[in-house]
């Protein structure tokens, strides 16, 4: 009896304790063909590089593991890719599909009600669904936080793989390990933190995106190369132009570099789960998260990202000495990427800095806002002056008026 009372420290009320994880990554060109094998592998833990030999994966398994497909509607609207995967996994022998592909409502407004989870939970539980089953969510941001959401809190855990279908979910959101809806008129108020099966970033997806949606997921890019790269940050400002033009060459290395940079501080940064005071992969996002609530959510998340990168690189070359050359810097390659500076919402100055206290809420204790010294040298602060906030929204509306960068853009 004392051995185990010291096997288990000297107060066995606080043991200390760690949950292993593995957070799989995968870069593929179409998983829907000639890369099929990648899922088919995740799905079956035979994580090797080559096609799997279907024989050899059916006849080790006791029972195959149950899967469904659900997709954004407008992404299954815009290519057959998502119909060919779901397609390919009835035929491949080795998995039992649970239904055939299920499309549903994305974009914000998929998150603004419970709607949308409900209908999923709904599948989860008339499709017999277990914690051993698989549900293959095939979408943007949005569509990938609902599905991350239900995945969750079904049996407390159904294995999610994501293949994000936007620049800016394969950029930032799609690796992260946030599932959540929209609350009370505030930006993922409800939700979990659960970490995804697997990640699958496919170049064919982003095909067919809208210039609009394209353009919008380089604004987390620039926020990551700001937090921790200058070469990097260097390198955009040098291929903004290109990458707007959609040129793949150099688009598709700045989508993968920063999804590895996210995914590095999540699995190496010491807390993935934001238990701590300082959200450093949230620069910018303070009042980016205010602003799409602000504008009835007409901006995309990407496009209020990049406005508040911007309002807070102007706010740390007043305050904390990111030299003036540096936030301007900011400004033209957010703007060559074909992003917005500035939207009216920004007038009511008063309304954006309630963001300030949403964002203390969300990590609660003291404010912690992320801001630069300079390019890759992030500080932590934990007050607002106001007046020298509302003189960056000034010199930022100057900027972006000089620049014309406020882009309208049809889709």
């Amino acid at each position: 009896m004392h051995s185990d009372r010291r096997a288990l420290g000297s107060d066995p009320r606080d043991v200390t304790f760690s949950v292993p994880m593995t957070h799989r990554l995968r870069f593929t060109e179409d998983v829907a063909s000639d890369d099929f094998h990648e899922l088919l592998a995740l799905l079956h833990g035979t994580e090797h590089s080559g096609a799997p030999e279907l024989p050899t994966i059916r006849s080790s398994l006791i029972t195959p593991p149950k899967v469904m497909v659900w997709a954004d509607s407008e992404v299954a609207r815009a290519s057959d890719r998502a119909d060919r995967i779901a397609t390919q996994l009835a035929e491949s022998n080795c998995v039992e599909m649970a239904a055939p592909l299920q499309a549903f409502a994305g974009g914000e407004a998929a998150k603004n009600s419970s709607k949308v989870v409900d209908q999923m939970l709904a599948l989860i539980n008339q499709c017999n669904l277990d914690r051993r089953s698989y549900i293959v969510a095939i979408g943007g941001g949005a569509l990938l936080d609902v599905a991350g959401y239900a995945a969750a809190i079904a049996h407390r855990g159904v294995r999610l793989i994501r293949i994000p279908t936007t620049t800016l979910a394969q950029a930032d959101s799609g690796v992260g390990v946030k599932n959540a809806i929209n609350q009370f008129g505030k930006k993922n108020w409800v939700g979990t933190f659960t970490v995804p099966w697997a990640v699958i970033n496919d170049a064919g997806f982003l095909t067919t995106l809208p210039d609009r949606d394209f353009c919008c997921g380089f604004s987390e890019a620039i926020k990551v190369s700001l937090l921790k790269s200058r070469s990097m940050f260097d390198s955009l400002c040098q291929q903004a132009t290109r990458i707007a033009q959609r040129d793949m060459t150099v688009a598709k290395p700045v989508i993968a570099e920063s999804c590895r940079m996210h995914l590095q501080h999540i699995t190496h940064g010491g807390d993935p789960f934001e238990s701590l005071e300082s959200r450093p992969l949230d620069f910018g996002h303070w009042s980016a998260h205010r602003l799409e609530p602000m504008t009835g959510y007409a901006i995309r998340h990407g496009e209020a990202v990049a406005i508040g990168v911007a309002l807070d690189s102007w706010y740390s070359s007043l305050r904390h000495g990111l030299p003036e050359s540096s936030a301007a810097d900011v400004c033209r390659c957010l703007a060559d990427l074909g992003l917005p500076l500035w939207d009216s919402a920004l007038r009511d100055f008063d309304a954006l800095l309630i963001g300030l206290e949403e964002f203390r809420q969300h990590l609660g204790g003291r404010l912690t806002v992320t801001m630069l010294r300079d390019i890759a040298d992030p500080i932590d602060v934990h007050e607002i002056d106001a007046g020298a906030m509302r003189a960056a929204a000034n010199k930022l509306r100057e900027f972006a008026s000089e620049l014309k960068a406020t882009p309208t853009f049809k889709n």
